[in-house]
């Protein structure tokens, strides 16, 4: 599909929204499942356009989740994050405002940063919460078994590595010799730590509506603007502790550990959650970290490999290079 395609979807989209007519578009980097192309109207404005990856093998509603996430977040009058404009659902294709400003470099982020992404997540569930009626996120856990099960899945899965991808060998040996392992520890510990039945459900008072994919990777900062956060195709109704989790742990900016306590307050704090809620993201921050690890070696699965491919994430050899180095940091920091 050529860039005129895009620009007939473009402006379709901004039609049904009542913006003006589309000038010229442009194909934004960066889009690790998705591809986003900035749209200048006829007015000077510009919107974002977004097409969504979707797949047989891959059954996400990707645009869906992020659609609803941000509805709700605009209907209770967070700003932080981009209006959604116009959607066709059907075409995987959806119309956002754009947002200016830059990532923060990692040595940047301060407590402050860290204090507005609390806000953000408390402000999204402000009342009235109604945590129920939003879907389940990606991956949703609402018991601690479901926390195992769910990176238990993700670990089977790298027993598959594709044959044919670079390195293919070395990232075998890392899921063998220090993966695996840690996972293990990980699990007697949580078992140890969550009582006779690890599938009881945490109180519904416990859950929140979870961007997910949570963290300063996704956000942009301006001196007009603050924090303003992007990318919630993976929202929905999940436990606190899987957002803190991906908070701390996904590698492309790393949030410093050391706010932990002060980001779990601030959530905890403003909507009541319980001290088990509490408990819970400290108990499992280095499961999470496996997780991630996991995630860092998806470049080595066949399907994972298909969807940077329609998101044109460059050569895989350099990526799988890339995603080995950053697995062994990961797992590195696991005490």
């Amino acid at each position: 599909m050529g860039a005129a395609d895009e620009i007939q979807e473009a402006a379709r989209l901004a039609a049904q929204a009542g913006l003006a007519d589309v000038a010229a578009i442009e194909r934004l980097a960066g889009g690790k499942n998705n591809q986003v192309w900035r749209v200048t109207l006829e007015d000077g404005d510009d919107a974002v356009f977004k097409r969504y990856f979707h797949d047989p093998r891959d059954t996400r509603d990707r645009l869906g989740a992020e659609w609803g996430f941000l509805t709700r977040a605009w209907a209770r009058r967070v700003r932080a994050a981009p209006q959604p404009l116009a959607a066709e659902p059907e075409n995987h294709i959806a119309l956002y405002s754009f947002v200016p400003g830059r990532k923060l470099d990692q040595d940047e982020i301060t407590a402050g940063h860290v204090a507005d992404a609390a806000s953000f997540i408390a402000s999204v569930n402000g009342d009235p919460r109604e945590v129920m009626t939003a879907p389940p996120g990606s991956e949703a856990c609402f018991s601690l078994g479901d926390h195992i099960r769910a990176i238990d899945r993700r670990v089977a899965r790298l027993q598959t590595l594709d044959a044919e991808a670079p390195h293919a060998d070395a990232a075998a040996a890392l899921v063998r010799d220090l993966l695996q392992p840690a996972w293990e520890t990980q699990k007697a510990r949580i078992a140890a730590a969550g009582g006779a039945d690890p599938d009881a459900p945490f109180p519904e008072s416990d859950l929140i509506v979870s961007p997910s994919d949570f963290g300063f990777h996704n956000a942009l900062w301006s001196e007009e603007d603050g924090l303003i956060f992007l990318d919630f195709e993976y929202a929905g109704r999940d436990d606190p502790a899987k957002l803190t989790g991906d908070f701390f742990s996904c590698p492309e900016i790393l949030t410093p550990v050391a706010h932990l306590d002060a980001f779990v307050d601030g959530i905890a704090g403003a909507l009541g959650l319980s001290d088990a809620a509490r408990a819970r993201c400290a108990l499992l921050l280095d499961a999470y970290r496996v997780k991630w690890t996991c995630i860092i070696l998806n470049d080595f699965l066949p399907q994972d490999d298909a969807r940077r491919a329609f998101a044109n994430q460059g050569a895989r050899d350099e990526r799988c290079a890339r995603q080995l180095e950053k697995a062994e940091t990961k797992l590195s920091l696991i005490a």
